[in-house]
């Protein structure tokens, strides 16, 4: 459990430390839409529905936040979050080229690291990255275990959502 928790925290210090710009600037593109009468859809793929779920059921909701379904009439005032583990997702990336092709600006969370080869940061306007390629732990056969990949979206969406609270509550 120690070990666990030493790791844990190593990550979330590593993910605040390597994305401080790219979360405030997603919290920004996602204030566009709420102030500009848009939505925030949270479009969270596998294991990041997690963020989904927080953002619609928490205490404290994500103010004009709503669950993206496939198909769903996504409008020019609306703005999308992507969230998943891998940045190679067809699902994925098939919704972010749709959403290019129609010039709908969106936020996207992954594993991936930035840079050359990684499609989905390139369409998207801000691109955060959890840096979690591998296991933390090494398993008994030498191979890397525990990808706590919801974890560390929800640490992300924590910190998105305080600063996209600050900025929609200056417009209240």
């Amino acid at each position: 459990m120690k070990i666990l928790t030493t790791q844990i925290g190593g990550l979330l210090q590593r993910i605040a430390t390597n994305n401080e710009e790219s979360v405030e600037e997603t919290a920004r593109l996602l204030a566009q839409a709420t102030i500009g009468q848009g939505r925030v859809i949270i479009a969270g793929f596998g294991e990041m529905g997690a963020v989904t779920a927080t953002a619609l059921t928490n205490v404290n909701p994500f103010k004009g936040a709503v669950r993206y379904v496939e198909g769903m009439d996504i409008e020019s005032a609306d703005r999308v979050w992507l969230l998943t583990h891998s940045a190679e997702d067809e699902r994925v990336l098939s919704l972010a080229q749709s959403l290019a092709e129609r010039f709908i600006p969106f936020a996207a969370l992954s594993a991936d690291k930035p840079g050359e080869g990684n499609t989905l940061e390139d369409l998207s306007y801000t691109y955060v990255s959890t840096g979690l390629t591998r296991g933390l732990l090494p398993g008994d056969n030498g191979e890397r275990i525990v990808q706590p990949h919801a974890i560390a979206a929800l640490f992300v969406y924590e910190a998105v959502k305080l600063a996209y609270d600050e900025m929609v509550s200056d417009e209240d």
